[in-house]
């Protein structure tokens, strides 16, 4: 097959596998060891259970613990609702690729990344991968398009991390579940594994799940308690009241129409007897320390999912903080999104591209990242200015920038205009003792039938002098922009030049030359003028 190349190995060391790539290996089966059905460890959790199942997760058995990270994100509407918040603000930015040259291999390379990424499946494959931020960890098989010769992913599927453990010599490396319920290596290249901590320490520990889950076992018994309280004294006790000669009968059904009334909300009885509301006097002071408990586990788990509370609990503070903690959250997006890449870079698009064109030095990089928030009207003058005066700047970085891909072959394309104006003629020279009455009658001179314009003669004569004082300003800016390490480097560098240093003396004193060279060509064309009227 064309584009396979023998002896590749992953970014782990582990061979690449032309047959392994080629079929799924890690689908699940309902009869088989890898089924999708799961259990629910959650039911009748304590933290008798819970550290068992913590307990059992640490020593590489992380089963129990995985169903029960699943089981919150299901019941707990809360932690379902931040953490899907994280998961999907990095899954829905723009992705861009850049190319390891301008080189034409590079940038093709690099279209090519680029042109799969627009996918309409890749929101939902990049969601996916990132159920690492909540288990801690994620594992996602490549399923490679090989039809027409070539090597490309066709789609990335989700495996249930239930199906992968933790090998017992560093608790550490991903060991398959095969269909034998051995545990085996995973082949190079088929999978993209993702890490994605929360603290440091082994990945099945470093979840978000693994700080939630304690959080809402206590919230499960308080909603569980305020249940309770809610049954019993949400409505008022109903007390039925009968003579002393009442019957047996009578009483049964007085009970009878004393049970019934909360359900049924209508009930009939003798007469001589009455039922009594007695109202709970402490029902409002009861029902607020429930719910601000269970507010309370929510702002906790709020701060550990997105790292504050004011974009999900309803807080005081202002509008300041509300921007502050807008601030934390887009650090953890920052954070999330360059994991991500660094994973996807990789996993998938280096074993891509040396499937099919071989090992490189470099590879095209794909960057998942918010844009700055750039002003490309100003990228462009500073462009226009400063790349005549030397400043190097790679073609496919300014591309990337704006957006644009490498233009096809025989494609139409934008450029610059191709009859460029031809160098100007050598630069005469003015004699430097030129006294004005002498620039007037040279000026006339030039008017004559077949002289040249005035408007020569002042660049004639004004551009051979101001040619030291230019070209030492032309050093200054290359000088400026040859140490600066980034084009924003030298904008400052040249503002902050700009506003300490003025105009050199003698290019001051040639502006001045020109101007009395304007005066007198003007004094020049009047006389001509009047002359001929007379």
């Amino acid at each position: 097959m064309a584009g396979f190349y023998q002896g590749l190995t992953d970014a782990y060391g582990r061979p690449i596998e032309k047959n392994e790539l080629t079929r799924e290996i890690a689908a699940p089966t309902i009869g088989g060891v890898r089924s999708p059905i799961t259990g629910y460890p959650g039911d009748g959790l304590n933290p008798q259970r819970l550290a068992a199942i913590l307990r059992e997760a640490d020593a590489g058995d992380p089963l129990r613990y995985l169903e029960l990270a699943e089981t919150i994100e299901e019941r707990d509407l809360h932690y379902a609702g931040v953490l899907g918040t994280r998961r999907r603000s990095v899954a829905q930015i723009e992705i861009s690729v850049e190319s390891a040259s301008d080189a034409a291999g590079d940038v093709d390379m690099a279209d090519t990344v680029r042109d799969w990424l627009t996918r309409d499946e890749l929101s939902d494959e990049l969601f996916d991968i990132l159920d690492a931020v909540g288990k801690g960890y994620s594992f996602t098989e490549i399923i490679w398009d090989t039809s027409e010769g070539q090597w490309q992913p066709q789609r990335l599927e989700w495996r249930d991390p239930r199906w992968f453990r933790p090998a017992r010599r560093d608790l550490t490396t991903p060991l398959l579940i095969d269909e034998h319920g051995a545990e085996q290596p995973l082949p190079g290249g088929k999978f993209i594994g993702a890490v994605i901590k929360a603290k440091s320490g082994l990945p099945v520990r470093s979840g978000i799940a693994r700080m939630a889950i304690w959080a809402w076992m206590f919230k499960a018994f308080t909603q569980r308690d305020w249940a309770i309280f809610t049954q019993t004294y949400g409505q008022p006790l109903r007390i039925g009241r009968y003579g002393p000669g009442a019957t047996e009968d009578d009483r049964a059904t007085l009970f009878r129409a004393v049970a019934n009334i909360a359900g049924d909300c209508a009930a009939i009885i003798p007469d001589g007897m009455a039922i009594e509301f007695v109202e709970a006097s402490n029902l409002g002071t009861g029902h607020s320390n429930y719910m601000e408990r269970s507010d309370w586990l929510d702002r906790q788990v709020s701060k550990g999912v997105l790292g504050q509370t004011t974009t999900t609990d309803a807080v005081s503070g202002g509008h300041a903080v509300s921007k502050e903690h807008r601030k934390v959250q887009e650090d953890i997006e920052r954070a999330d999104a360059r994991a991500l890449s660094a994973v996807i870079n990789r996993d998938l698009v280096r074993v891509w591209i040396d499937l099919e064109h071989g090992p490189q030095k470099r590879y095209p990089r794909i960057k998942i990242a918010r844009p700055d928030e750039e002003d490309l009207d100003q990228l462009s003058n500073s462009l226009a200015r400063l790349v005549p005066l030397g400043l190097r700047v790679q073609v496919s970085e300014i591309r990337d920038k704006f957006g644009l891909a490498e233009p096809e072959d025989g494609a139409e394309v934008l450029g610059a205009p191709k009859d460029v104006p031809p160098d100007p003629p050598p630069l005469g020279d003015i004699p430097d003792d030129l006294t004005p009455g002498e620039g007037r009658r040279s000026l006339h001179q030039e008017h004559s039938p077949g002289g040249r314009m005035a408007d020569e003669l002042i660049a004639d004569a004004a551009l051979p002098l101001a040619g030291p004082a230019i070209g030492g300003m032309v050093e200054r800016v290359r000088d400026l922009v040859a140490k600066a390490g980034s084009l924003d480097e030298a904008i400052r560098a040249l503002e902050n030049a700009s506003a300490v240093r003025s105009a050199p003396a003698d290019l001051i004193a040639v502006m001045r030359q020109a101007l009395m060279l304007a005066w007198l060509s003007g004094e020049a064309a009047e006389a001509d003028g009047g002359r001929d009227g007379d």
